[in-house]
């Protein structure tokens, strides 16, 4: 899914930008082409600062997402969802984050998940990155635990795991 949004701004890098910012932030897109989150309306401004673009491709892309039927359906029910990512270090959490060799095989939040369980560490937050709308989704999770080097060596050994990251 996420290469055909892509592909829709094919000969515009910039309007690709506001894309994937748009669904790396859950921001929506309401009747008006005004970019928001909830019912709080996000500047485009403030958007074209963040990637580096002039205000007027965000108007665009907007604009495009509204004349598109299935771009403004996917665009006007995104929303976000909070992460207990960014505030790991204040409150003492640590993030798992694991890259898989094939994000659409089934059983790897089980696997991952499952281990976790099996050595009596609970999980405070999961989040999948979809495969459909990310370029390389990670599985994150988030525990109140620091992990044993066994408990990482045991979820490295997976036969899908690629990669590991602890912060």
């Amino acid at each position: 899914m996420f290469d055909e949004i892509m592909e829709k701004f094919e000969g515009s890098p910039s309007q690709q930008a506001v894309i994937r910012l748009l669904l790396e932030r859950g921001f929506s897109v309401n009747d008006d082409g005004r970019v928001v989150s909830g019912g709080i309306e996000i500047p485009n401004t403030g958007i074209a600062r963040e990637i580096d673009v002039d205000r007027r491709v965000v108007d665009s892309t907007t604009d495009v997402i509204l004349a598109d039927p299935e771009l403004r359906r996917i665009f006007q029910n995104i929303s976000q969802v909070p992460s207990l990512m960014d505030l790991a270090p204040v409150l003492d959490l640590t993030v798992l984050s694991i890259a898989v060799a094939d994000p659409e095989r089934e059983g790897i939040v089980a696997g991952v998940t499952g281990t976790l369980a099996d050595n009596d560490i609970s999980i405070r937050q999961a989040i999948s990155e979809d495969p459909e709308f990310t370029d390389e989704p990670k599985l994150y999770l988030i525990t109140d635990h620091n992990l044993p080097g066994d408990v990482i060596t045991q979820i490295r050994d997976l036969e899908y795991v690629r990669k590991i990251e602890i912060q």
